[in-house]
């Protein structure tokens, strides 16, 4: 029964953040919001609101490994799991001047998670911290000269109560399944022996992931690299600044000391390789991609003990 409500769960969150993402735009379209602001708020926060929902619920529930784990297991996942296999779908080619810009803001972001996982704790002043910092590079980003607009935000405008009806369907559909998915991980990991943590760094993380793993596999298809890794890097840059501090924010979470010593160093090192495949060279190949696959299978392995 808790594989099946595992399963709701990660379907919930999958499907709730397309109606979210898809209902926002709608909506931010109408107010005439600038396309790149929907891109770095909107569509940005509404593709990791599974991310924020989860770990918010995992820390109120006193589940602060799966709150972490759900962070820095989505991180991991995101550049050596999603990026690995769109690479194998078409080889990624990514160049503009805001590559340097963002991946820089990437490893800093986790590199800045160091001192505050030694402490022990994410409080609340840190949360804010993080937040703040987020609010600064979306206006450094605002500030800097765009692209151009997705397809889905030049599409024509939908009707405001259908956007509407597509926020909340998918505020209750994530609600849902981050309870869900919360409820039944916990159940699953006490009952087999596997630790809170292991559980919020696989299952979870790439469970939240689900919606950036679409996108970019989907980008690859279409041979859009500027996307599927703009996806992934943007993500990765909410994750930490926005939704671990947003659940920092709401309740306290104590980092247990394997989050230091293993997953949050994995994190840095896969975000510095990452940085370095996209601006020395000309394209993340095939090769490539096997590799992060098989570094991802790594990780998990060492992982579990």
């Amino acid at each position: 029964m808790e594989w099946i409500l595992l399963t709701i769960g990660l379907a919930g969150l999958f499907l709730g953040g397309e109606a979210l993402v898809r209902g926002s735009v709608g909506i931010a379209r109408r107010l005439a919001i600038p396309p790149l602001i929907i891109g770095l708020t909107v569509v940005g926060f509404g593709t990791s609101t599974p991310e924020l929902l989860v770990s918010v619920d995992a820390a109120l529930r006193g589940s602060p490994d799966i709150a972490i784990g759900n962070v820095v297991g989505s991180n991991i996942g995101n550049i050596l799991l999603i990026v690995g296999l769109s690479a194998l779908v078409w080889p990624i080619a990514v160049s503009g001047g805001t590559l340097k810009r963002d991946t820089a803001v990437m490893v800093a972001a986790a590199v800045a998670l160091v001192p505050l996982f030694w402490l022990g704790t994410v409080g609340p002043s840190a949360g804010a911290l993080l937040v703040t910092c987020l609010v600064g590079y979306l206006i450094w980003a605002y500030r800097q000269p765009g692209a151009e607009a997705p397809d889905e935000l030049q599409a024509p405008l939908p009707p405001l109560w259908r956007s509407l009806i597509w926020v909340a369907v998918g505020l209750v559909a994530l609600m849902l399944g981050a309870r869900f998915l919360v409820d039944s991980a916990v159940t699953i990991a006490r009952g087999h022996g596997i630790s809170e943590a292991f559980i919020g760094l696989t299952i979870v993380a790439i469970g939240t992931s689900l919606p950036e793993l679409a996108t970019s596999l989907v980008a690859a298809f279409r041979r859009q690299s500027e996307i599927a890794i703009g996806n992934i890097v943007g993500s990765n840059i909410f994750n930490v600044l926005g939704i671990l501090g947003a659940t920092a924010l709401i309740a306290p979470v104590p980092v247990a000391g394997r989050f230091l010593a293993l997953d949050l160093p994995v994190m840095i090192a896969a975000s510095a390789l990452l940085t370095g495949m996209l601006l020395l060279r000309p394209r993340i190949g095939r090769g490539s991609g096997v590799m992060l696959l098989l570094g991802y299978a790594a990780y998990l392995w060492v992982a579990q003990g």
